[in-house]
Formats: structure tokens, C-alpha cells, sequence
């Protein structure tokens, strides 16, 4: 790639020009090493999808090229975590003015090369979750991320010709309004029944056989096999220091962790996708006025719903054959968090409360997504975490976190009926930073009032030259069901592997 990128030679196999050993490491700038990059995802894609059968073999070298390697380098210093280090306490800055970022680089390309790379075991990191419990996240050390997201890098555009278009987590281009659009759509069409499900620890119980099983499927390259392999039996460091093997999973918190548990759970997909596709439209309606009921599934990374028009019968046979399905990997449903609900008592699916309700004086009925109550909960905690009236937090920097919570929770919640809601939050956020800023300077409402009141009206809360944001500013707007035309990353135009 150095020279002039990956090619696909005429066997099909997918190879970097520049593999010899003793070829001097040329280090492009990143955006000339992107562009390589892409040309290099985009032939892997055309080629997997003219071929769905083909198994891909000498990726190895895509892997460890010097512009994979850079390109993986740049996404994780880039990422919000770039400062938390791994077992081995090395953040990305530290390697920046110790070592140096092409010598670190050349250090693993050596390594990956010489098939001499063993990933560390991932660091253990408990956060909470709503509920009081805690979520057990695996923080890998830098290097084991470069070549995570290098792996996912050569790995991801394969696979993303196989996903089906009803999984939307994790995926380019792809987002939580998609799968919420196509609820809704559906809802409104009569698939009123839902199997609202949640698959129970799901990162932590897949099974690596069959997660290796399904891997094999499409890549044939040992040495990827092998890498893949490494990095889900590396294990855990714990809090306490014990180190814990992993025999399943795969730890949430590593790069690559998000495409293998797709990879995995796109078996579930596949599944309904079949039985969604085997029936025409007239077979659909048929089955309908039977009672056999039809129905179609939608998943965002473990969670997943099940859209039937038909009956609670019919949504009690599909929770049966889900579970059927996930049984071979190891995971199972959720008792506590899966649930059989008719539309019209409305549910709560990635942070959106879905009901089929009629509209307000007129005597048709809706599908409306509105704000569940946990998100709205969650963010008033934060803004009470925030304004804490004995807190003595600089104003600038708290002004500046509290419109950057709200700035991002409202971008994503804008496409709800939500215009009430931001009103309702804009009061509550302005009466904590009022309230907070009186106890501070022991300030009464009159003398509050005299500084915030004009002749117009009530004026925006200032500090050190940062304006509250308002969020009931924020447009609310309709999300539009894309449906199968969400593009990918790479050009489709099916290409001749052979050519």
C-alpha cells in the first residue's frame, strides 16, 4: 500500500504491494494513508458482495500495511478514550513525547509481522448503570487498539456486504433514528404486537466457536483467524489485580468488540430476514387473515425488537424460535428486560417511549415516539450533579459541560415529539443555575431579578462570557424512514473478482 495501494490479484486474494520484510517503512501523511485505505475497503467490499460465497485469504498484510496501521493510529488517538490507559499505564500522549508515534507504529509492524503480537490482557473498568448495577467494561492497552481498529479496518467492509439491512448499531452510516424510523413505519402499517427484548450479557457469554465459526464463513487467512483469536482469549486484569481468562465473550470496551458481536448476532438477523423475505405481499396478507401472523425483526446491537401483525400468539412463537436461534451462541433472553406489549400501551426501545395512540381530537390513531422517562431522569441528574448549590466549580467550565450535555442530548432526541419536554427542561436548567449562582453570592430573587429582567423580558444567563444554552431553542423535526437506501462508506458497483 505504501505504493500504490491494495490490490486484488486474479486467484482472489485481497494483498498489499509492499510486503516484503526488508522494504524500508515509509510513514504517509494521514490523509494520503486514508485514502489508501478506503481504496483498499472499497475493492474488499465490491468483492464481497459480487461473490457472497468467496473466503478471504492473505489479509494478514492489509492488517499490518504502514497506511492500515496509521489510519488505526489516528481513530484511536482521536477517540474520547485516548486518554485512558491500559494495563501497561501508557496513554496515547505519552507514547506522542516518549516514544514516538512512527517508532510505536514500527514496533507493532515488526511484531505483526514477524507473528510475534500477544494483545495484554484488557484493563477491568466498573461504570453504573441505571438501576444501581454496574457495567464491566475492558479497557486495552494502546497497542492492542491500533490493531483492534486496523483488524476492524480490513475486516468490516467484508462483512458489511452480509449484514442485513434491519441491524443498525454499530454499522456506518448508521444510526438509532433509523431503527426507531422503521418502528414507526411498520407500527403504522399493523405490526401493532411487539417482542421487545434484551439479550442477557451479551458481550460477556458469546460462545468463541461459534463466534469463530461464523468468522470463518468469510475470512480464510489463518493469521487473522489467529489475531482475532488472541485478542478474545487475552482475558482481564480486574480491579483488584486478579487476572480472570475469558473463555466467552468479548469485552465491551475494545475496538473490534462492536463487529464481533454483530458478526455473531447477525445470525438472528438472517433468520427472520429469511422468513421476512420468503413471503410476497400477497402470502403477507394471507398469512394475515389466517391468524399465522407475519412479523419482522429490528436490532441495535443487543437489543432487538420484533414487529408482528397478528396476535399474542403468534408474538409468543417468535420469542420461542429467538431464543431458539441464540441458544448455539451461548446467550439467552433477558427475563427481566423482554417482554410481549401491544403497541398501544407503548414501550421504550434506545431511549424513545413508542405508542399507537390516537390523535387528540380527531378520531385517527398515530404511531408517536416520544422521550422515555429514563433519559429525561438521567439528564436531570446531571444538571443537579452540576449546580450543586454548595459547589464552587468555575462558571466558564461549568456552563460550558452543562450546554454540551444538552446541546448533545437534545441533537439526539430532536426528532421526538419533544417540543413540551425541552420546554419543561429549559425551566428546570435555568432555576438549578439561578438557584446555584444565589447561594453562591448569597444573592436574594429581588436583587437576582434586577440583574436578569429587561424591559423585554426575562434576559439569557451570562457568565465569564458564556450563554446558557436554551434548549427549547432546538428545533424538533421529523427523522425519515431511509429504509434500504442508507449508502455505505464504499462505492457498491459490483466489480470482477477474476479480472
Amino acid at each position: 500500500m505504501a505504493k500504490g495501494g491494495s490490490e486484488i490479484s486474479k486467484e482472489g486474494t485481497a494483498m498489499s504491494e509492499d510486503t516484503e520484510v526488508n522494504t524500508a517503512v515509509t510513514w504517509l501523511d494521514p490523509d494520503w494513508a486514508w485514502l489508501r485505505v478506503q481504496k483498499m475497503q472499497t475493492k474488499l467490499h465490491q468483492w464481497a458482495v459480487a461473490d457472497p460465497d468467496r473466503r478471504f485469504d492473505d489479509l494478514y498484510n492489509l492488517v499490518h500495511d504502514p497506511a492500515t496501521l496509521s489510519v488505526a493510529f489516528a481513530r484511536v488517538a482521536g477517540n474520547a478514550g485516548a486518554h485512558t490507559p491500559g494495563v501497561d499505564r501508557m496513554t496515547v500522549r505519552a507514547i506522542g513525547d516518549d516514544v514516538g508515534v512512527e517508532a510505536f507504529l514500527s514496533d507493532i509492524r515488526g511484531r505483526l509481522k514477524q507473528r510475534e503480537y500477544l494483545p495484554l490482557p484488557a484493563r477491568e473498568r466498573m461504570i453504573p448503570k441505571s438501576g444501581g448495577k454496574l457495567r464491566r467494561l475492558g479497557i486495552p492497552t494502546v497497542a492492542d487498539r491500533v490493531v483492534q481498529a486496523a483488524l476492524k479496518l480490513v475486516l468490516e467492509p467484508i462483512f458489511e456486504a452480509d449484514f442485513v439491512p434491519c441491524s443498525y448499531g454499530f454499522r456506518p452510516n448508521r444510526r438509532a433514528h433509523d431503527a426507531i424510523a422503521e418502528i414507526q413505519a411498520y407500527g403504522t402499517r399493523g405490526y401493532r404486537w411487539v417482542l421487545d427484548a434484551d439479550i442477557e450479557a451479551c458481550f460477556d457469554r458469546i460462545d468463541h466457536t461459534a463466534l469463530m465459526g461464523r468468522i470463518r464463513d468469510r475470512i480464510k487467512d489463518k493469521r487473522v483467524l489467529a489475531l482475532v483469536k488472541a485478542f478474545l482469549k487475552a482475558g482481564i486484569m480486574t480491579e483488584s489485580g486478579q487476572f480472570e481468562e475469558t473463555d466467552t465473550g468479548t469485552p465491551q470496551g475494545g475496538i473490534l468488540s462492536p463487529l464481533l458481536a454483530n458478526i455473531a448476532l447477525s445470525v438472528l438477523d438472517e433468520h427472520f430476514d429469511a422468513q421476512w423475505r420468503s413471503w410476497s405481499p400477497w402470502q403477507r396478507r394471507s398469512r394475515q387473515a389466517k391468524g399465522l401472523g407475519t412479523w419482522r425483526i429490528v436490532r441495535y446491537a443487543d437489543d432487538f425488537v420484533v414487529l408482528v401483525n397478528g396476535t399474542r400468539v403468534n408474538v409468543e412463537a417468535v420469542q420461542a424460535d429467538a431464543a431458539a436461534v441464540l441458544e448455539p451462541l451461548g446467550l439467552c433472553l433477558s427475563p427481566a428486560k423482554t417482554q410481549i406489549v401491544h403497541m398501544q400501551d407503548g414501550f421504550n426501545f434506545l431511549g424513545f417511549g413508542i405508542i399507537w395512540k390516537r390523535k387528540r381530537g380527531t378520531d385517527k390513531w398515530y404511531v408517536y415516539t416520544f422521550i422515555a422517562d429514563k433519559p429525561v431522569q438521567s439528564l436531570r441528574r446531571k444538571i443537579r450533579s452540576l449546580t450543586h448549590r454548595l459547589s464552587q466549580a468555575d462558571y466558564r467550565i461549568t456552563l460550558l459541560r452543562i450546554n454540551q450535555i444538552l446541546r448533545g442530548w437534545a441533537n439526539y432526541f430532536r426528532h421526538a415529539v419533544a417540543k413540551h419536554t425541552f420546554g419543561r427542561l429549559r425551566a428546570f436548567v435555568w432555576s438549578r443555575v439561578v438557584r446555584w449562582v444565589m447561594h453562591r453570592h448569597r444573592m436574594t430573587w429581588k436583587a437576582l431579578r434586577r440583574q436578569l429582567r429587561g424591559p423585554t423580558g426575562w434576559r439569557p444567563v451570562v457568565m465569564d462570557g458564556i450563554e446558557l444554552f436554551n434548549i427549547a431553542s432546538v428545533p424538533v423535526t421529523r427523522y425519515r424512514w431511509r429504509g434500504s437506501r442508507i449508502p455505505t462508506p464504499w462505492p457498491v458497483t459490483v466489480i470482477n473478482p477474476t479480472a
